[in-house]
């Protein structure tokens, strides 16, 4: 879990398949639609969110220098998207 402002936080895996928009096959049909844009963006804010190397930023301000730019828009986006939930 990440630790920010106090609360902890975790990757919902739930919210990722219904964003995504996986859907199971049925029996008629043994396709899985999934959105590949949106798959390869969530891919790439949970990578950098999970490689960031630096001490978490409590406040994740635009001034503070401790987190990458590149953390900080994933966080946030993760976070918009309820992909990051409060634990």
């Amino acid at each position: 879990m990440l630790k920010i402002l106090g609360e902890h936080y975790y990757l919902d895996l739930d919210a990722i398949e219904d964003y995504i928009n996986i859907t199971p096959p049925t029996s008629a049909v043994s396709e899985t639609h999934i959105s590949v844009v949106k798959y390869e963006m969530v891919k790439i804010l949970t990578e950098t969110i999970l490689t960031e190397n630096d001490e978490i930023d409590e406040t994740l301000g635009t001034k503070s220098s401790s987190l990458s730019v590149p953390f900080k828009i994933a966080f946030n986006t993760l976070l918009n998207k309820k992909i990051i939930n409060k634990y």
